[in-house]
């Protein structure tokens, strides 16, 4: 059959409506309008345009509400979004795809991809249960199940929310309920995650754990309230009820500073705060103490206070319950 042309024209003509803003061109095998569903009803290669959006699929409708006003474009059957700005391509694929010719939202759900595209290269790959893109504001919100790989780092959540520039450029990720990062063999955890591309700051909140792969192939295990990272100067912050593990050491206070070495790998824990490191049975405290991995050494100054546990326990020759002392 002949493929049907419609412009936003003669829907708003054939509906009596006023033209608002940009045109919607529907391209379909075949048409009909159900005046109980108050639908109009496409099927068979169903393409869609307006502005910079294109849809692609076998089936769709658009509903009016009780104004008669063009509402909800809906499309069914595995349809296909994609959006182009100068290099940049957003892609979105689901069982189903509402369009909001109002507010310009699109709302994909059941197995949800999104995909960013720089020229020809995927650099963003989202998967979730449902997502939701404003095409105004550049906002796109995905819940259940969430994943997002970019490049080398991969990110697990219950919810995110991703915002871009008009160029399609990111602007900033928010990763929500139990969030994870890993890259490059090192994990992070917390309740939310926050990154800014503008500031290149990384924030976890909330139950943060940080497990980093270090040099030799050890493990450096931080735990917090609170850690940021900056890009930029790849130093690392922590604050509230902060705990290090790294092989035989651990150390606890309530704000540290971790800085690189030369090849940019976390080296250099600096705790500020009256803090505290164990290493075997001993444990000295101080206001300020400085923990290398490499080489693996440790410095404590303010008010130190040394420990060492359960010294008198072992056979001395004597009494063993006499203690310690000069022989007096």
């Amino acid at each position: 059959m002949k493929k049907i042309f419609v412009t936003i024209m003669i829907l708003l003509f054939a509906a009596g409506l006023v033209v608002q803003a940009s045109d919607l061109i529907i391209e379909s095998k075949t048409q009909s309008y159900e005046e109980q569903e108050n639908k109009i009803k496409f099927e068979g290669d169903v393409k869609v345009s307006i502005d910079d959006l294109r849809i692609v699929g076998d089936k769709a409708d658009v509903s009016m509400d009780e104004n008669q006003k063009l509402d909800t474009a809906t499309f069914y059957d595995k349809p296909y979004a994609y959006e182009v700005k100068k290099n940049k391509k957003r892609e979105v694929k689901a069982n189903i795809l509402k369009f909001s010719l109002i507010t310009k939202v699109v709302k994909a759900q059941g197995d949800t991809q999104s995909v960013v595209f720089d020229g020809k290269v995927p650099i963003v790959v989202i998967n979730a249960d449902e997502q939701e893109y404003n095409t105004e504001t550049g906002i796109m919100t995905a819940t259940g199940a969430v994943t997002i790989k970019y490049k080398d780092l991969d990110t697990f959540s219950n919810k995110a929310k991703i915002k871009t520039d008009k160029n399609g450029d990111l602007k900033n990720i928010e990763l929500i309920g139990e969030a994870r990062i890993k890259q490059q063999g090192s994990e992070s955890s917390a309740d939310n995650f926050h990154y800014s591309a503008d500031t290149k700051v990384l924030t976890a909140v909330g139950n943060t754990t940080t497990n980093a792969l270090m040099e030799d192939g050890s493990k450096l295990v931080l735990k917090s309230n609170r850690q940021e990272y900056y890009q930029d100067k790849n130093i690392f912050n922590a604050s509230g009820n902060v705990r290090v593990w790294y092989q035989d050491y651990y150390a606890a206070g309530p704000k540290i500073t971790i800085y690189p070495n030369k090849e940019g790998k976390p080296n250099d824990v600096n705790f500020v705060g009256r803090s505290s490191i164990t290493q075997g049975v001993r444990t000295i405290y101080a206001d300020r103490i400085r923990m290398t991995m490499t080489p693996k050494d440790f410095h404590a100054e303010g008010n130190t206070r040394t420990v060492i546990k359960n010294i008198g326990s072992g056979d001395n020759g004597g009494d063993s319950k006499s203690g310690i002392g000069l022989g007096l």
